[in-house]
């Protein structure tokens, strides 16, 4: 980067009508983040001596989810476009280097096209990212006299009709000396459509200036799109989500669909992992080498040891597994949940704040809270902690290579010894002590002669 310090201008105060939500529209997630948050990263790419994000409905909502050091807010109240934005930020930023204006709702704004505009300005020229895009409608276009040297911009509603065949547009990012940059908005007029100032009219200003304006072309004007409503939002993320399956399938991870997949948050994966059609990953998730998740999985915050297979329409948040086990069908595992390596848990089994030692297996229609299970545990189907008393939870603990039968309910607090065996079909409320085989249930009783009651005739 240039030895001239750049500031950094994101405007982030546009009401998002066409979004037709509460929320503010630099709020809306992409690939599980605010929109605003990638521009911010790629912002900070061109390591900025100062950040001024401009809000204005919905300030303090915007300020509270993205409050960080070395980021500034200011306030445009009431808003009268783009360029009295910049003017707005402007008043706060230091008045030497170069300045560049970003705007907040395109995500796919790249680090290295802000650092070449900074690096044009720094030699005192006006650079700004243009693209050529297949549907112009709605977007300034850029005008070029007889040389090919940009002339002006002018907004849609403000073209003339061969104006508006012009597929080249300004994409909303420019670079500028930081005093030049002053003294055009200060210039500015509302003499248009919307009576607004415009920031793109500081392109006229430095032609009558004399000052060069250098167009920079976006190789690929996906990265320029911004977002207006929740179809281009639709659109952006696919753009998004392809390009993270990308990077996976040429790292080695097999994706059964990339038009089916999605990250939202960061994914590490291992050597031959395989991810199959639906699944959602949240938060921060870590997959081991040979890994195979299933259809319509969906993982948050969980880190899944090496050969584990994770099987069709499972849930896990806030998971630890370990290597060669096996999770689902319809397993659920709740935060706090470590299974260790070789553990089975199966279809329609649910595992909260409870630790599964080496090869235990929970294999159908079970709850685990709660416990602490040892190694080679066979839990039965239909089996459950009573872990919570109406008032406050309570510990389970099962001691190494014990079996639970089915439909058992172990109410805690409780201990089950090392060995033991539970017959099924029992509530067990006390201690069971190792080694032995415990039954608590009631005996069974037949009546003789009992009638089933019949409904009465007519």
């Amino acid at each position: 980067m240039s030895a001239s310090p750049v500031h950094v201008v994101v405007m982030a105060a546009g009401l998002g009508k066409r979004m037709r939500s509460a929320r503010p529209k630099v709020l809306h997630l992409i690939a599980g983040r605010p929109m605003l948050a990638h521009v911010l990263d790629a912002a900070r790419a061109i390591s900025p001596a100062a950040i001024a994000v401009v809000v204005g409905h919905g300030g303090d909502e915007v300020e509270q989810a993205l409050r960080a050091p070395g980021l500034g807010f200011v306030r445009q109240d009431p808003p009268r476009g783009t360029g009295d934005a910049v003017r707005v930020a402007l008043a706060s930023l230091p008045r030497d280097g170069v300045t560049v204006v970003i705007n907040g709702d395109t995500p796919l704004i790249p680090g290295p096209l802000l650092h070449a505009l900074a690096e044009r300005a720094a030699r005192g020229r006006l650079a700004l990212l243009t693209a050529h895009v297949p549907d112009p409608s709605g977007l300034g276009r850029v005008v070029r006299d007889g040389s090919g040297a940009v002339h002006r911009i002018v907004e849609d509603r403000d073209a003339s009709p061969s104006e508006r065949a012009i597929d080249e547009i300004y994409t909303g990012v420019l670079a500028a000396p930081t005093a030049l940059l002053s003294a055009w908005v200060a210039r500015l007029t509302p003499h248009n459509a919307q009576n607004e100032y415009y920031l793109t009219d500081v392109v006229a200003a430095s032609v009558a200036d004399g000052v060069t304006v250098d167009a920079v072309v976006a190789p690929d004007e996906r990265d320029t799109r911004g977002i207006n409503d929740r179809v281009q939002l639709a659109e952006v993320e696919r753009i998004v989500q392809r390009r993270l399956a990308e990077t996976l399938m040429r790292a080695g991870t097999a994706i059964a669909d990339p038009a089916r997949f999605d990250v939202r948050g960061t994914l590490a994966c291992g050597d031959g992992v395989s991810i199959d059609v639906g699944c959602i990953f949240e938060g921060r998730v870590a997959l081991g080498d040979g890994v195979r998740v299933g259809p319509y999985c969906v993982l948050r915050d969980t880190e899944v040891g090496a050969g584990t297979e994770v099987l069709a329409y499972s849930m896990l948040d806030g998971a630890t597994v370990g290597a060669n086990a096996r999770v689902g069908p319809y397993a659920r595992l709740r935060p706090g949940a470590e299974l260790a390596d070789d553990v089975h848990v199966g279809n329609f089994v649910e595992v909260k704040a409870s630790t599964l030692g080496r090869a235990s297996k929970a294999n159908h229609l079970a709850y685990v809270g709660d416990s602490t299970v040892g190694e080679r545990v066979n839990i039965g189907a239909g089996t459950i902690t009573a872990n919570y008393d109406g008032a406050n939870k309570h510990r389970t603990v099962i001691g190494d290579d014990a079996s639970i039968g089915s439909n058992a309910v172990l109410v805690a607090p409780v201990e089950i010894g090392a060995g033991a065996t539970i017959a099924g079909g029992s509530t067990i409320a006390q201690n069971a002590p190792p080694g032995e085989l415990t039954i608590a249930r009631a005996p069974q009783v037949t009546v003789a002669g009992w009638k089933r009651p019949a409904k009465k005739p007519g």
